[in-house]
């Protein structure tokens, strides 16, 4: 079935009236939570009969995890883009526009086609009240179909087994790594939430498994085995001893397999030390992409080199200013923090400024035993009903040894912080995928003011 671009159903909406539609009417995950979230496909299957199974029509990568998951999605789209490809990328959540899940070589989907989408078929929507997400899957979907993507690198929202990017057919399979995160719905061991995850994994389908866990590997084996799915371990095929910073921004890497360097002075926009095991993910990936799509070395040079400006990523050790120092990266989770606080003691500063601010249903004490004890703290709450109150946040923090003030919104944290950074300190931003949302959009106006150099 062609939907085409016709509005069907009355007047189109504008895209004000669409986006609330979306976002406030939907039932969203990322807004309430587990009620959001679907314990089945059957919503899913119906909308792929619906929409005449467009996902079909062009090639797929799937990729899952705790961690990683949307840089890995990220730098494969651009690596494809630089290959010559026409290039679909589905993530989440969005940082600061609803528009940034959906993109076709880097660029948003455009306002008209959300706005189209949800006219045409809102009142079939209406018949069985699927979620916010199963909606932007499709929107998505029928996007790429409208723009004719070669392939489409479609991220999990949540788990895999269930999600409702599951029923695609995909190339290769990715699964980054496995942490305890969303173990109200994916099970509390590291087993169980990987034997969720690795239902992404397809008969016959090469799988990718990102990081060699002891816990994880043996459910990932038994699934590749029952499935015919050839499985490589990433980690166990390169190897990257370490990386420096170079005078013009760049993150370079010797990547080395067997003892001989494979990549010498691969260059990465992105800054974060944990984009180390990331980026072994996606050279394992690309090995089994390239037997299907034309991509060479040159093409992953220039991929890894020109994320940022190819595909738009942000959010992930994201230098903002000099002077103080302002960083901000998603981390949201145990795995996630600890591995960007080591980051931050191997970064020269003078006095350190953390920001937080978390929802309400993370290991928030598991998180803060993370966190330095010296450090000023600024907490404060999100633009999301999910959030945790900073004054609980607060007297949570203080049992834990971390002393900070309280705020009622990211703006008045930051604006404190700034105001009390020295210019050689480091103001760190982390802790929520909604807290950096919320920055960057404080930070983006704040831009456009001409108030930050």
């Amino acid at each position: 079935m062609n939907h085409g671009y016709t509005v069907k159903n009355g007047d189109l909406m504008n895209y004000d009236s669409t986006l609330s539609y979306i976002m406030n009417q939907l039932p969203m995950y990322q807004r309430i939570g587990k009620l959001a979230y679907r314990t089945g496909l059957d919503n899913t299957l119906m909308l792929d009969e619906y929409f005449g199974h467009p996902h079909r029509k062009f090639r797929t990568i799937h990729i899952a995890g705790t961690n990683g998951k949307g840089s890995v999605s990220h730098m494969l789209a651009s690596i494809l883009q630089e290959a010559g490809m026409r290039v679909g990328l589905y993530t989440s959540p969005h940082l600061v526009d609803f528009r940034e899940r959906i993109r076709v070589n880097g660029k948003m989907i455009t306002k008209h086609f959300v706005a189209e989408f949800i006219s045409n078929h809102k009142s079939y929507f209406e018949t069985f009240d699927p979620s916010f997400f199963e909606i932007s899957v499709f929107m998505a979907f029928e996007y790429f179909l409208q723009n004719h993507v070669d392939v489409a690198v479609i991220e999990v929202g949540l788990g895999g087994r269930l999600d409702a990017t599951n029923i695609i057919q995909p190339l290769v399979s990715i699964i980054t790594n496995i942490g305890k995160d969303h173990t109200e719905i994916l099970g509390d061991t590291l087993e169980k939430i990987a034997a969720e995850k690795a239902g992404i994994i397809k008969k016959h389908t090469p799988v990718v498994i990102g990081e060699t866990q002891p816990e994880t590997i043996p459910v990932f084996s038994g699934f590749s085995e029952r499935l015919e799915a050839p499985m490589v371990v990433a980690d166990q095929t390169y190897g990257i001893d370490y990386s420096m910073r170079t005078t013009d921004g760049y993150q370079v890497f010797n990547i080395h397999h067997n003892g001989d360097v494979i990549y010498p002075n691969l260059k990465s926009a992105l800054m974060g030390h944990y984009q180390r095991k990331n980026t072994v993910t996606v050279l394992t990936a690309i090995d089994q992409i390239s037997r299907e799509l034309p991509v060479s070395k040159e093409h992953v040079y220039a991929g890894i080199r020109n994320v940022v400006k190819n595909t738009g990523l942000s959010g992930r050790w994201q230098i903002i200013s000099a002077n103080p120092l302002v960083i901000c990266d998603t981390a949201h989770n145990t795995e996630g923090i600890r591995v960007v606080m080591q980051q931050v003691k191997e970064t020269p500063y003078k006095k350190l400024h953390l920001l937080l601010g978390f929802v309400n249903d993370k290991d928030i004490l598991g998180i803060l035993n993370y966190l330095p004890v010296g450090a000023e703290y600024y907490f404060t709450r999100l633009s999301v009903p999910r959030t945790m109150n900073e004054t609980d946040l607060a007297k949570l923090a203080e049992k834990s040894g971390l002393i900070g003030k309280s705020f009622s919104t990211v703006k008045e944290a930051f604006e404190k912080a700034k105001q009390e950074a020295g210019r050689d300190d480091l103001v760190m931003i982390t802790g929520s995928n909604f807290l950096v949302a919320d920055f960057l959009e404080y930070f983006g106006k704040l831009t456009t003011l001409g108030e930050i150099d």
